[in-house]
């Protein structure tokens, strides 16, 4: 009897610590992998393979990108649709930024000011184009169509 008690709540902590560790890309699924970042800082990212039978299976892995001075995040949904995202992105690109629309939503006061994680993510991607996201995001008309045809031109993707 003494064993029992000793050892069940031992196991039971261990549980409970393991399954409070933290966010590991490889264990979140699709509906929580895109725009997470890992208990380690590495960005999670959505990846569609075909498994031998033919069927189409999505696994989350992290990523070498590294987030801002943040760990430990699912990104939550209200920042998701206030930011225009969509939770079955497949990897990691500066595609939208070329999308008026996406740019719209990413730059609202509702994302921009409330979502960090999304705009230190769109940050960095935007760097890495040769664009400074504030300037995007203050630019209208003709400056943000040129911003934009930066982005378009240089046609650099993050790994």
């Amino acid at each position: 009897m003494g064993f029992v008690t000793v050892v069940l709540p031992l196991l039971l902590s261990l549980a409970v610590q393991g399954t409070l560790g933290g966010v590991e890309c490889e264990g979140l699924g699709k509906e929580k992998c895109s725009f997470a970042v890992s208990s380690a800082g590495k960005r999670c990212v959505l990846e569609k393979i075909v498994k031998r039978s033919g069927m189409e299976a999505y696994i989350c892995r992290s990523s070498e990108i590294e987030a801002d001075k943040l760990m430990d995040h699912i990104e939550s949904d209200q920042c998701v649709e206030a930011c225009g995202l969509d939770r079955m992105s497949l990897g990691i690109s500066s595609d939208s930024l070329i999308d008026s629309n996406f740019t719209k939503k990413l730059c609202s006061t509702e994302c921009y000011h409330n979502c960090p994680n999304v705009v230190d993510l769109y940050s960095k991607l935007a760097e890495v184009e040769g664009v400074f996201l504030p300037k995007l995001c203050e630019a209208k008309g003709a400056d943000a169509k040129r911003a934009m045809a930066d982005v378009k031109s240089s046609g650099a993707v993050a790994a």
